[in-house]
């Protein structure tokens, strides 16, 4: 069961980063926790497929889109994707659409809004680098809990 993010902030107060309050919950479950790996794209969500084909091994996928709101990064089937394959939850700087067939699946989804138009398919982007989007600095194996009150980060998993 995941940690409350009020919880971990009583208890760890400032060691821990807390994403500006911007992210809606567009998954079926609203908190997920897990070790982060990174992806840095625009507007390309080639790497967030490849990445979310690997086994998920109960990680969160952090994505920074760059708050691009012009196409959606993710969908009702990559999500499904990560849901299979056993990703916790995707964070998304940027737009998912299909929310309605999220909102019913067993994974964690928060992104800043939703956009029917789809991504391009070029292939581009980087992964496992340290993201700097809504207040945080994301390191890739930081560990990231999710709930209804917002996204923490702590450098290590809480017990």
């Amino acid at each position: 069961m995941t940690r409350a993010t009020a919880d971990l902030y009583d208890e760890h107060g400032e060691n821990l980063q807390i994403a500006a309050p911007i992210f809606s919950d567009y998954g079926g479950h609203v908190a997920f926790e897990g070790a982060v790996v990174t992806l840095k794209v625009f507007e390309d969500n080639s790497l967030v497929r490849s990445t979310l084909e690997e086994p998920g091994l109960g990680r969160v996928l952090v994505v920074d889109g760059g708050g691009s709101l012009r196409c959606a990064l993710v969908g009702d089937m990559l999500a499904e994707l990560g849901r299979k394959n056993g990703w916790s939850g995707i964070v998304v700087y940027g737009c998912v659409r299909d929310a309605a067939v999220m909102a019913d699946m067993p994974i964690g989804i928060k992104a800043l809004a939703t956009n029917p138009r789809k991504s391009v398919k070029k292939g581009e982007g980087a992964r496992d680098v340290a993201l700097r989007f809504a207040d945080l600095m994301v390191i890739p194996e930081q560990y990231l809990y999710a709930d209804r009150d917002g996204i923490v980060i702590a450098n290590e998993r809480l017990d």
